[in-house]
């Protein structure tokens, strides 16, 4: 036998192994399993190189444990607040957050999430309000800029953020900046160098030098947050740059949906990036200093909680909150998400939902950013339709919005898409909102996003072609790994 043969079987051993690891030791879910077996086997040694980067779990014993805010002030009011939810004895703040005190429970024991009671929320779904907002803001911070994106460019809108990061830090203001090594691939510490030449701090989240090769390529900081002072966070999907505004003639219109809140929340939001700049750069903020989380007062009573999941959680929270959500529906659930492709969890909860009457709507783009995602998108569709719930196509541009509407009652909005990716592998953050008022906006917002959508009803849906049964089957089939 020749050497090339010898190699050859000896590749396809090893690739054989590996595929028995992966079943055996490594622990996956049984579809996420299959899915990777299926890579193995139809691409082989190819596929054994997509595994090491993509489908190895991250050891959990590297990071740090930690509790959601600050340790010496605010873990006496957790603690008071957990103990008498637990009890039975919390006096809820409204109405809404009674009803759904089971959800608030869960996220409260599981996922150290307080609920706060007293904030400001101000939504935006056009890039350009958003912006201006923000910078805004920016201009008017004493204390304390900190700011993550997992996509931050320095395009006319990067710069314009950019700049006036650079101008606080020459005023003395603390400047913090995360950018996701992956999402901000083009970008380097260099390019700010004006920003830390004037005092600020720039870190990229799990960087490499060589980032396609990087062996925690698979796990993204896909978290957007702002805060300022303390005491304003924003908190969404909008990423920074020009086609987040709508400015990218390709791309055209950019449809989002962000927040701006005042209040104790704010604490929370505070709290995870002081633990990804740790993660980041090894360097954990001092959280004893009060700067962080300064005494103010808001009057509006509208409840928020600030959910997080990630590859380091040993409970997928932010999937978990969706599930209670829908469990809890007696009206309509309204979704919107650039991709959805749930996990059985949440496929199941859903078609319960909608086989037993519920109003169930999803929106998803009419066009996607990756070809087995829109036939993964499409393979779900027809699931769902199957089970009653309506489908719409956001046909104006880009739906990047990730929103979820329960009976006129509470809104989860954030960075979480409805896919398994999001669920399990990147580092999401999302906020819960138990307001009527507020819930009843975001509703109205989906109702003008179906005017410029159209139905996919089961007669159109059964007319699709050939080949996209085919791209369908296979997306499908490997949904557990996009």
């Amino acid at each position: 036998m020749t050497f090339t043969g010898i190699f050859t079987i000896s590749l396809y051993a090893l690739n054989f192994l590996f595929a028995l690891f992966v079943v055996f030791i490594s622990r996956k879910s049984p579809s996420s399993a299959w899915a990777w077996l299926f890579v193995l086997f139809f691409i082989p040694i190819v596929g054994f190189v997509f595994y090491l980067l993509f489908g190895r779990n991250l050891r959990k014993k590297n990071f740090v444990r930690w509790m959601t805010i600050n340790q010496n002030e605010s873990l006496p009011v957790f603690k008071e607040q957990q103990k008498k939810i637990d009890e039975n004895t919390y006096e809820f703040p409204n109405a809404v957050t009674k009803e759904h005190q089971q959800l608030i429970q869960m996220n409260v024991d599981y996922n150290q999430a307080l609920l706060s009671a007293h904030n400001e929320v101000e939504i935006f779904s056009e890039g350009k309000d958003k912006f201006t907002a923000l910078i805004k803001d920016i201009e008017q911070a004493k204390q304390s800029i900190h700011m993550q994106y997992y996509i931050f460019k320095m395009d006319k809108v990067g710069r314009s953020i950019y700049d006036a990061l650079v101008l606080k830090a020459q005023q003395g203001v603390e400047v913090k900046v995360i950018y996701d090594d992956l999402g901000s691939r083009k970008l380097m510490k260099k390019h700010f160098q004006e920003l830390i030449d004037a005092g600020g701090e720039v870190e990229a989240f799990f960087s490499s030098y060589f980032t396609l090769l990087n062996p925690r390529i698979n796990f993204r900081n896909h978290r957007k947050l702002v805060i300022l002072d303390g005491q304003i966070g924003y908190i969404g999907g909008f990423n920074v740059g020009e086609e987040y505004a709508g400015l990218d003639e390709k791309i055209g219109y950019w449809r989002d949906t962000h927040l701006k809140i005042q209040g104790h929340s704010v604490y929370s939001m505070q709290a995870h990036f002081i633990f990804d700049w740790h993660q980041a750069r090894n360097e954990m903020l001092e959280q004893t200093d009060m700067k962080y989380f300064p005494s103010f007062h808001v009057e509006n009573l509208l409840p928020v909680q600030i959910v997080s999941s990630g590859p380091d959680t040993e409970y997928e929270s932010i999937k978990n909150s969706y599930i209670r959500m829908i469990l809890s529906a007696k009206r309509y659930i309204y979704i919107q998400s650039p991709y959805f492709v749930p996990d059985e969890a949440f496929l199941h909860a859903i078609q319960i939902a909608a086989s037993s009457g519920v109003d169930v709507r999803i929106m998803t783009p009419a066009v996607t950013d990756h070809p087995f995602v829109y036939g993964a998108n499409s393979a779900y569709g027809g699931e769902m339709l199957r089970h009653g719930g309506r489908i719409f196509r956001y046909e104006k541009g880009f739906l990047h919005a990730k929103m979820m509407v329960i009976d006129d009652e509470i809104t989860m909005i954030g960075t979480a898409n409805i896919d398994v990716r999001s669920f399990s592998l990147n580092f999401e953050i999302n906020a819960i909102l138990f307001d009527e008022a507020l819930t009843i906006k975001c509703r109205t917002l989906f109702e003008q996003d179906q005017q410029n959508s159209f139905e996919m009803t089961p007669a159109l849906y059964e007319q699709r072609s050939n080949w996209t049964k085919v791209r369908e089957a296979v997306s499908r089939l490997i949904s557990p790994i996009l």
